[in-house]
């Protein structure tokens, strides 16, 4: 996957698990907040696709890649929203 692609998708799930938390309500002011959980969902992302790849759990372009950052990027974005809310 590419750049945009990691972008994308961690940054798009990591906004995702934010907005729909439970007690999630979106003011003018939250928005660093949901900027900060975009930049984690794409920073996790990014860190699962060369993880999974340095230990040979897939190959680059794979479903698994896709999957794995997805599930990571949500994970890590409902984390930070539990911390913060």
């Amino acid at each position: 996957m590419g750049f945009l692609a990691f972008l994308v998708i961690g940054g798009l799930s990591g906004v995702f698990a934010w907005v729909f938390y439970p007690r999630a309500k979106i003011a003018k002011r939250q928005l660093k907040k949901i900027l900060v959980a975009f930049l984690i969902g794409f920073l996790v992302a990014v860190t699962s696709s060369y993880a999974g790849q340095f230990l040979g759990l897939f190959q680059l372009g794979q479903m698994l890649e896709w999957l794995s950052a997805v599930v990571a990027s949500c994970l890590a974005a409902c984390l930070y929203a539990a911390a913060v809310k």
